[in-house]
Order: C-alpha cells, then sequence, then structure tokens
C-alpha cells in the first residue's frame, strides 16, 4: 500500500462516526449510564428502543403497527429498519461518537449491521451492564408504576424481555468478548459508583 492510499484509508477511517455499544438486561441502568456518559463526555446517545417508540408514535410512519406490536409482545423488530433508524439519527446530529444502547440484541441485528453499517461506522467498545434479574425487574415496575410511558414495563412482558436477552442478547455479549471489544461492568450497585467505573474505562480507552 502507497503513503497516499494509507493516508487516505485513515482519514475514511477517522471521519466515520465512533461508536460504543451498549448493552444489558432491562433495567441494568443502560439509559442513566448513557445519560451520565453524555452529560461528561463529547457522545450522542442513541437508543435504538427510543427511535422505535418514536417511529411507532411519528404520524404517517409505514412501520408504526409494525413496531407496536413488537414492542407489545417482546419480540424484535426487523434489522433493517432499526439501522435505517439508527443511521439517520447518525447523521442528522452532525457529531461523531455516539452510545448506541439496546442494540444488537441478537444475531439477526449483529448480522444487519455489519451487512449494512460496517463501512459507515466503527464499533469501538462494548459496555455489558450485569445486572441481577431481581434488582433489574425492581427497577423495570418500579419506573413502570412511577408512570414511565412504556407499555414492556410490566411483569409479563418483562418475562419475555428476559427470555430474549437471555437466549438471543448474551451470545452477541459473548461473541464481542472474544473480539475483545466487551467491557463488563457490574450494573448492581448505585448509578455514581456505576458510572465511575464507566468513566474509568472510557478514560482508558482514549473515547474521552
Amino acid at each position: 500500500m502507497t503513503l497516499w492510499r494509507f493516508l487516505r484509508a485513515f482519514s475514511q477511517k477517522m471521519t466515520k462516526p465512533q461508536v460504543v455499544f451498549v448493552l444489558g438486561a432491562p433495567g441494568a441502568g443502560k439509559g442513566t449510564q448513557c445519560a451520565n456518559i453524555v452529560q461528561d463526555f463529547n457522545f450522542v446517545h442513541l437508543s435504538a428502543g427510543d427511535l422505535l417508540r418514536e417511529e411507532r408514535n411519528r404520524p404517517g410512519s409505514e412501520f408504526g403497527e409494525m413496531i407496536e406490536n413488537c414492542i407489545a409482545q417482546g419480540t424484535i423488530v426487523p434489522v433493517e429498519v432499526t439501522c435505517s433508524l439508527l443511521e439517520r439519527a447518525m447523521q442528522e446530529s452532525g457529531k461523531s461518537k455516539f452510545l448506541i444502547d439496546g442494540f444488537p440484541r441478537n444475531e439477526d441485528n449483529l448480522t444487519g449491521w455489519e451487512r449494512q453499517m460496517h463501512d459507515k461506522a466503527d464499533v469501538r467498545l462494548v459496555l455489558s451492564f450485569d445486572c441481577s434479574e431481581e434488582v433489574c425487574t425492581r427497577r423495570c415496575l418500579d419506573r413502570g408504576a412511577a408512570g414511565s410511558g412504556r407499555i414492556d414495563d410490566n411483569a409479563e412482558s418483562l418475562k419475555k424481555r428476559f427470555d430474549t436477552f437471555y437466549n438471543s442478547t448474551m451470545p452477541i455479549i459473548q461473541h464481542y468478548e472474544k473480539l475483545n471489544l466487551l467491557r463488563k461492568i457490574d450494573g448492581d450497585k448505585a448509578p455514581d459508583e456505576v458510572f465511575q467505573e464507566v468513566k474509568t474505562i472510557l478514560m482508558k480507552e482514549s473515547l474521552c
């Protein structure tokens, strides 16, 4: 490779959006910690779930009814829809560093991302919040009782969401662990303690 081609490839890599995936069971604290990271670091937070809910509620959306049914049943929305919404949000932000939480959630998500986004964004890191099911359930039910507005913050939907996490998302977490991109965090701790651990990781990885 000539020096010119090397420099061009390096420049293209550096101008691509830098992505940190944030994974964990429902109620593990992904949204809370993403908000903390955005406040202290120069990241844009993109929640796959929030983007899907916004699209569901957008007047005239061709995907609205399908997304509504998937959320209510605790199943996963087709990856092409999710990737398109993520790509659009990144383009519209005009920024370069992104936290994407709740994605990829299964093998289809991972394959779809690599197929649709591999040349458009670089995955720098994957944060995995490990949290007991008991703590996660309590947080979600408290959130629902407080009026979160999420139709899946109830006991019946939570059971399906936990099953989906264990059966579908855990293999993705293990995949990124093999690639040495995974950083595990104890999500059972108090939010401030969790964030201290998150900050240490981001600084070590030069993502601050």
